[in-house]
This record gives structure tokens, C-alpha cells and sequence, in this order.
């Protein structure tokens, strides 16, 4: 394993050797990785020379922070805001504005499963029903998770749900879950977010927890249940943003213009998702492919004052 001052020289020779290249970061679900892949071509078609890197939610913030990453095209707030906001307010990250479209992160299951657990999409209907979710037998409900840091053992410890949680090592098997659910039609209660393809070919609806406040991840006396945090849902309506290293601003100043003026709709996105996970597209097919047949809305993002190199 090698030691932090190596790493640190690592991520310094990186730097130097791309100083002219925007390190775009690559997560690990539909939308976030065709539309990276989507604003890669553009900024190549204009002369910017691009590199993706994979990395996951938790490793981005520093190798944004540092540099060694420049751009990250979704940052939601249901599960990213805390460090984003801290990064920024200490200057180590820069806002890019947000999309259009809002966000919703949070437990979803298919309609049918009304038809097991009356009272739904209620939380409180979810702790009584907790036994029909079970998958070996007991009384204990099974939540499939994504593959992402999301607070739900302490929410299912504030709430007293009754339930476990099983996480996936990716995003897409989470939909290998539902398919085999709703083909099967027993109940399952998963991770799901908007804007998604999933929307546009399943129905179904989030739980309904508690309305989330700040003060629900800080503050124990907060909420149902006073002695613990998170006793309360995800953002709903939340915002959708661009983030980038500090000094992106300045390295490239046409660039971030452009980023600025990228906002997709909630539609926009959901479709963009649907040419890979329905279609069966590859990200990037479904880039060209959007580029090919959107370029009234992408030639509006181009800044009209600035001359790429």
C-alpha cells in the first residue's frame, strides 16, 4: 500500500503531466456517466482536450479538492450537499449552478406492493409490514441498498423499522432486484432516485418519511424519536449542481462558462438514462446519440463571448 507522501507525489506528477487536460469524474450510475460523456464531446468537438477518471462518490471530494480531478457534473443533494458545501465554503471547490431538474433520493417500491401492505406509502405502514419484505423467513424486512454512503442503518435505528439492509456492489443491480420482483410481483423495498429511467417504465412511489431538516442529522432532540438523528427522510425537491476544482475558474475560464450554462431537465435526464438501461445503448452511443439529435439546446450552452483555443 503505498504511504500518503507518495500518494500526494502521485496526484502532483498527475497534475502536471494533464495540466492542460480537464479530468472529468466518472461515478458509478446511467445519468451521471452519459452525461459526463455528453459534455466531454462537446468540450472536445471546441478543442479541450478531456480525460474521464472513475471514482467513487466518497474518493471525488479529494481529488477535486486537490486538483487531480477538475469536473463533476451531478452532485445531488439528497446524499452529497454536507461535503460539498464544506468544500466549497472553504475554497476548495467551486460551484458550477445547478440543473434545472430537482432530486429525490430515497427508499421506493413498486405500486403493487399496496396491494400487501395497506397504508402506504406511509412509513408507519412500512414498520407494520416489515415481515412481508423478508427474505429468510422472520419478521425482518430486507432493504436493498445502492452501492453509495447513504445514512440508512442509523435511519432504520432512529425509526425502529424492523428492517436490514442488504447492499449491491452496483448501481444497475438494483434493477435486476426490481425486474425479478415485479416479474415475480412480491414485495420489495429499494434504493431509487429521480430524475431516473425507472420512472418513465415502472410505477411505483418513495416511502414517506418524516420531512427531512437540517437539524435531523445534528440535533438527537430533533424528531420522533429523541434520542438519536436521522429520524427523517431525504431532501425532496432537491438540487441538482455542478461542482469543480477551485482553480477551474481560473485555468479555464471559457470552459466554466460553458459548464455554467448546462442545465438539464428532470425529462432531459431521465431519457438520457433510458438510451443505456432500456435501449441498451452504451454511454457512449447514448452521448453521441443525444448530440446528434439535441444540438438547438447544447449550442445554447456555448458561451458567445468566449474563443476556445
Amino acid at each position: 500500500m503505498k504511504s500518503v507522501s507518495a500518494l500526494i507525489l502521485c496526484m502532483f506528477f498527475s497534475i502536471v503531466v494533464s495540466a492542460d487536460t480537464i479530468r472529468m469524474v466518472v461515478n458509478n450510475w446511467t445519468s451521471q456517466i452519459v452525461l459526463t460523456h455528453v459534455v466531454a464531446k462537446l468540450l472536445e468537438q471546441q478543442g479541450t482536450k478531456v480525460q474521464l477518471v472513475e471514482s467513487s462518490v466518497s474518493e471525488q471530494w479529494g481529488a477535486l479538492s486537490h486538483g487531480v480531478a477538475h469536473l463533476q457534473m451531478e452532485v445531488w443533494e439528497g446524499t452529497m450537499s454536507a461535503k460539498f458545501n464544506r468544500l466549497v465554503k472553504a475554497g476548495r471547490l467551486s460551484d458550477l449552478g445547478s440543473h434545472q431538474a430537482t432530486t429525490r433520493e430515497e427508499w421506493w417500491y413498486p405500486l403493487y406492493v399496496e396491494e400487501f401492505c395497506p397504508g402506504l406509502p406511509d412509513w408507519k405502514a412500512l414498520k407494520k409490514c416489515s415481515a412481508i419484505f423478508s427474505k429468510d423467513g422472520s419478521n425482518k424486512g430486507l432493504y436493498i441498498a445502492g452501492p453509495w454512503e447513504k445514512p440508512d442503518e442509523a435511519r432504520i435505528r432512529a425509526l425502529d423499522l424492523n428492517f436490514k439492509v442488504k447492499v449491491v456492489s452496483k448501481g444497475d443491480d438494483l434493477w435486476v432486484e426490481l425486474k425479478k420482483a415485479h416479474h415475480k410481483r412480491t414485495p420489495i423495498v429499494l434504493f431509487n432516485w429521480t430524475p431516473n429511467w425507472v420512472e418513465s417504465r415502472f410505477e411505483g412511489k418513495f416511502i414517506e418519511f418524516p420531512d427531512y431538516a437540517e437539524a435531523c442529522e445534528k440535533d438527537p432532540k430533533w424528531g420522533v424519536n429523541p434520542d438519536f438523528i436521522h429520524d427523517c427522510g431525504n431532501p425532496k425537491g432537491g438540487w441538482l449542481k455542478k461542482a469543480a476544482w477551485s482553480g477551474f475558474k481560473q485555468t479555464w475560464p471559457c470552459e466554466s462558462v460553458f459548464i455554467e450554462n448546462i442545465s438539464l431537465s428532470n425529462q432531459q435526464i431521465s431519457m438520457l438514462s433510458a438510451m443505456v438501461d432500456v435501449d441498451g445503448l452504451s454511454h457512449e452511443q447514448a452521448a453521441a446519440a443525444w448530440i446528434d439529435n439535441n444540438k438547438k439546446t447544447w449550442r445554447m450552452w456555448l458561451p458567445k463571448s468566449c474563443t476556445y483555443d
